[in-house]
Formats: structure tokens, sequence, C-alpha cells
């Protein structure tokens, strides 16, 4: 199992920016065996769903909501992911998970607020 760590949510005003992180901790083992890492995010009301992922190999997509705002990284010596999140909009208010993909197996945070007003 992967414990994943977020933080760097809050409250910023339209236009601003915050950047997200997530801390990936566990086995060497289990470590190894993730393959990609992504951030979700869930609005009250509605469901979790995808919105920036990263490889392994470096890869990353987009959900079209976010394209061109937002920036998904990694830094592997650190075992961590970020989530630079530029221009933001009152709808990216929302819970962001972060995510490991191991496999079948799948990872997640506990989440951090992020909330936009306008």
């Amino acid at each position: 199992q992967v414990q994943l760590v977020e933080s760097g949510g809050g409250l910023v005003q339209a236009g601003g920016s915050l950047r997200l992180s997530c801390a990936a901790a566990g086995s060497i083992f289990s470590l190894a065996s993730i393959n990609a890492m992504a951030w979700y995010r869930q609005a009250p009301g509605e469901q979790r769903h995808l919105i920036a992922r990263i490889s392994n190999g470096g890869s990353t997509n987009y959900a079209d909501s976010v394209k061109n705002r937002f920036a998904i990284s990694r830094e592997p010596a650190k075992n961590t992911v970020y989530l630079q999140m530029n221009s933001l909009k009152p709808e990216d208010t929302a819970i962001y998970y972060c995510n490991a993909e191991r496999g079948g197996r799948s990872d997640w945070g506990q989440g951090t607020q992020v909330t936009v007003s306008s």
C-alpha cells in the first residue's frame, strides 16, 4: 500500500494560483510499483473525476476543463507530484485528491479543499 498526503489547498480569489503537492510514502516495493499518478477533484453534489495524470515516463494528460491552466509535474527523488493551478475560476472549487495507480490498484489521499472566490 502507498500512503498519499496532499497539501497546498486553500482559499484563493478568481484569477489566482495555487500549487498542490502530494507526497507518496510506503515500502520500496510499493513505491516502485506505481505506474502513474493523478489528480482528481470532486465538487459538492458531483462525482469525482480525473483532471490531470502523469505517467512514469512523464506523459501527461488533462481534462478539457483545466487544459492550459493546470500543470502536473513530479519529482521522483521525493516521491512527490505537484499540480500547479493558474487562472483559477470559482468552478474549480472542489476537494482535490491525489491518486497512485499500481497495476490494477489505486491508492488515494485524504483530499485537500480548494475554494475559489469570485
